[in-house]
């Protein structure tokens, strides 16, 4: 089940690093700026709530790190989980079997960025598009949503990212109103 919260300035940060555990404190601690701590708990706290209501388990869950990266829960192998964060949005994704999130505002379309990370066909879709911009972020968040399920992270492959890879395995999400795209990848 997907967990999204949009309104990550009305966390009381303080109260919140409270509730989290200390591995994820020191971690929203070291962003420089206060919407970086607050999207890194709020993230934080939308896991737990996913895993009180969905597995009724009541922990501050420890991560710990596959080869590239990809956080995992101490103690719960079957658990797999992504979490995901924007200006304007945190989410959450809890499940079975291996699955990503992302979530991305829709901002202004920068031709150069869609160059280095799309595809010719993708390309042309966002040329076609009414918005390019919102047909860049849904791209762009199925790429990611990708390579956060298999771990790899961002990478020079991008425009090769979604080739073979079918539509069913993505579901996205347009919160217009609000700015933002999230897409969760389950394959």
């Amino acid at each position: 089940m997907v967990y999204v919260d949009d309104h990550i300035e009305q966390l009381d940060l303080a109260a919140g690093l409270q509730m989290i555990s200390s591995q994820r404190r020191e971690q929203a601690l070291q962003f420089k700026h206060e919407q970086g701590q607050r999207q890194c708990v709020a993230a934080y706290l939308l896991l737990k709530r996913a895993l009180q209501v969905e597995e009724n388990i009541d922990i501050n869950p420890q991560f710990e790190y596959g080869e590239h990266g990809k956080p995992r829960i101490v103690g719960y192998p079957d658990l797999h989980f992504s979490l995901s964060h924007c200006k304007e949005a945190v989410a959450c994704v809890l499940s079975h079997k291996p699955v990503g999130i992302d979530v991305e505002s829709v901002g202004r379309y920068r031709e150069s960025v869609a160059r280095y990370a799309m595809s010719d066909e993708e390309m042309q879709r966002i040329q076609c598009s009414d918005r390019s911009e919102v047909e860049f972020t849904r791209l762009w968040t199925m790429k990611e949503s990708l390579l956060k399920l298999t771990g790899e992270g961002i990478n020079d492959q991008m425009k090769q990212v979604l080739i073979g890879v079918p539509a069913s395995a993505f579901t996205i999400v347009e919160r217009l109103d609000k700015n933002y795209i999230y897409t969760v990848c389950e394959l």
